[in-house]
């Protein structure tokens, strides 16, 4: 679990990659670098993340 701000979002194939910025980590289970890459499968019916926007999101490695 981390807050982060979107820094750039981009379409490949039938996945959404999402650069973010890692502002704080709140679980350590996994290190995390200042950048990371968020990937989300296109068929998710989920809203997408807004450019310049913080979320507090939760991944899975």
């Amino acid at each position: 679990v981390f807050h982060g701000r979107i820094l750039a979002r981009r379409s490949v194939g039938q996945e959404t990659r999402y650069e973010v910025e890692v502002k704080a980590r709140y679980r350590q289970r996994s290190p995390l670098v200042p950048r990371e890459y968020l990937w989300v499968p296109s068929t998710c019916g989920c809203p997408p993340l807004r450019e310049g926007g913080e979320y507090l999101l939760m991944a899975w490695r």
